[in-house]
């Protein structure tokens, strides 16, 4: 019987989560046994630090990437919304297996919300909102523009403590993270934030399998690749490249097929210093294949915003 293989994982609930539903995936569809591997990534270690203050990408996945480049792990899992456009020498990943629902999700104290045409987030003047990505910063303020941004990091079960304790009036998170881990939340306020509303990051809800270029022990993998949703977030990520980006960047894409080809929405916000007034600019477009679709829209989001500059 062959040797488990070494699967690299941060540590929070969510990674686990998603690590060993991989590794059900391997053996339920592959007959592949795995041993799990918790690595502590910088993004892990500091927790006082807004998003938008660290510099540098990669936060959540260079450690992972270094222990398979270092071969201590046979292949890590991503949340893909974390993962660089830019890939290492030497790694690729061989399959994105799936993607939960790609949605943000909003969360408030009972009773607190109050949905209008006017403000589909339902926030009133004054609350405070969670949140430590620009992206999401942006679309809350410019829908509603006398609301409060405070940052707010730690685990998916830490944020939404927080949220019960007082700490927030509202705050919010990827519906990936708070569905796959079975949160309950009939105490709180719950609105599923339709793209109309806020586009979610490049990539949002989805898994990512990494491994080493051309390592046969892995190369079984690249039958869990789930080709539709490649397709959708291939289109978000080529987007995010196109406009040199990481996790900083206040912007939001989603993807699905029509039948011109793909459609992609995309919003680009712009922050100030404070994060307390925030612009977004919108677009859209339908293109025959991923490349094209996200080229128009990069070229509509530049004559949209005079600062960015590219091919």
């Amino acid at each position: 019987m062959s040797p488990p293989l070494v699967l690299g994982t941060r540590g929070s609930a969510l990674a686990l989560w998603q690590a060993r539903h991989v590794a059900a995936m391997l053996m339920e569809r592959l007959g592949i046994t795995t041993r799990i591997e918790i690595i502590k990534t910088r993004g892990d270690r500091i927790q006082d630090v807004a998003f938008a203050k660290m510099e540098g990408k990669g936060f959540f996945t260079k450690e992972l990437q270094e222990a398979l480049l270092d071969r201590r792990v046979d292949l890590v899992v991503h949340s893909l919304k974390d993962l660089p456009t830019e890939e290492p020498e030497g790694l690729e990943v061989v399959a994105v297996p799936e993607r939960s629902n790609p949605a943000d999700l909003l969360l408030a104290r009972k009773g607190f919300l109050e949905s209008t045409p006017e403000n589909p987030m339902g926030v009133p003047d004054g609350a405070v909102l969670g949140t430590s990505s620009l992206r999401r910063a942006a679309q809350a303020l410019a829908l509603c523009p006398k609301i409060e941004i405070k940052a707010l990091r730690g685990n998916v079960p830490t944020r939404i403590a927080k949220l019960r304790d007082g700490d927030y009036d509202a705050i919010l998170l990827a519906a990936a993270g708070v569905g796959r881990l079975g949160i309950a939340l009939s105490d709180l306020d719950t609105i599923e934030l339709a793209p109309e509303v806020m586009i979610p990051a490049p990539g949002q809800g989805a898994l990512a399998i990494e491994c080493r270029t051309g390592d046969e022990l892995t190369r079984p993998l690249e039958t869990l690749h789930d080709h539709e949703v490649a397709t959708h977030v291939n289109t978000e990520r080529s987007l995010l490249e196109l406009l040199g980006g990481g996790c900083h960047l206040p912007l939001g894409c989603l993807a699905n097929t029509e039948p011109g080809g793909i459609r992609l929405q995309a919003v680009l916000g712009e922050v100030d210093d404070e994060v307390a007034n925030a612009t977004v600019s919108r677009v859209g477009a339908v293109a025959p294949n991923p490349e094209l679709a996200a080229k128009a829209c990069f070229e509509a989001l530049k004559a949209a915003v005079p600062s960015i500059t590219g091919p």
